[in-house]
């Protein structure tokens, strides 16, 4: 298999649960060469977040001037870009580098609830990101945001991935682990539905878990494996790292990326 570049886009977390150090911990137990462009720095732990810095929109755009007119990338995800500017910025390096492969894990709201995208910065987020997007991967209420459509079922999260995908974006992935019982995801690819159920686990060590499921599906497009077999090796790996979550901290522990690892050794 050909080594995969893949590029997040994100915030960083002092905690490294979630955001880029999460991200390219994923990348790299999927055997993917990761690379970074720091959005903005947050004070995090497992207790939540102490405070957001963002980065000025230029020095955002000069982060991915670097990577891609040096590196390049098979596929770029985002993730935490916290303001209507700095999603701008990010959009026009896409199109001027002509980037087809993009994962858009619209982080909105931090577990603690403090805000990680500005009010305003929704609008951009559908007028310039979205036309861009290969697949994005809202949880339940960023889906609601996004859509105005209340989700309480399954059948809505379907309504909301079909919405998102006349919003603009090829494919949508609306992750239902908000809602009771066995956690089950959809995607829409614009012409079916396809849904993946997975297990509930008892924990509290679950940090992190959006950033890493949209980060294996990165490499998994990256790679070149269809959609629906990216969905769910996605999905495999953020469940192994959450049954094997750490218990650190005095709060939401983080999910343990190093499960994929674990488990290759043992196939092995």
């Amino acid at each position: 298999m050909k080594l995969c570049r893949v590029l997040t886009i994100a915030g960083s977390d002092s905690g490294g649960g979630a955001g880029i150090q999460a991200d390219l911990k994923t990348f790299t137990v999927m055997r993917a060469y990761g690379m970074s462009v720091i959005a903005a720095v947050t004070a995090q732990n497992t207790m939540g977040v102490q405070g957001v810095y963002p980065l000025s929109p230029e020095a955002v755009g000069t982060q991915l001037e670097s990577v891609f007119s040096d590196i390049g990338a098979d596929a770029v995800k985002t993730g935490m870009l916290f303001s209507a500017a700095i999603i701008t910025e990010v959009a026009t390096k896409l199109r001027k580098f002509n980037i087809s492969n993009l994962i858009v894990d619209p982080v909105m709201i931090a577990k603690g609830g403090s805000r990680l995208l500005e009010e305003e910065a929704t609008a951009a987020l559908k007028d310039e990101l979205l036309p861009l997007t290969t697949v994005i991967t809202p949880n339940i209420p960023e889906a609601e945001v996004l859509t105005g459509i209340k989700i309480s079922t399954i059948s809505d999260m379907k309504k909301a991935a079909k919405k998102l995908v006349s919003m603009g974006v090829k494919a949508a992935v609306v992750k239902g682990g908000h809602l009771p019982g066995e956690p089950v995801d959809v995607l829409y690819d614009g012409q079916q539905f396809f849904e993946f159920t997975g297990q509930r686990y008892q924990t509290k060590n679950t940090h992190g878990t959006g950033c890493t499921f949209s980060a294996a599906l990165t490499v998994g497009l990256a790679q070149g494996l269809d959609l629906s077999a990216a969905v769910e090796q996605a999905k495999d790996f953020v469940s192994l790292a959450i049954a094997n979550g750490i218990s650190i901290g005095h709060g939401h522990g983080p999910t343990n990326h190093l499960a994929w690892l674990d488990r290759a050794h043992e196939v092995r």
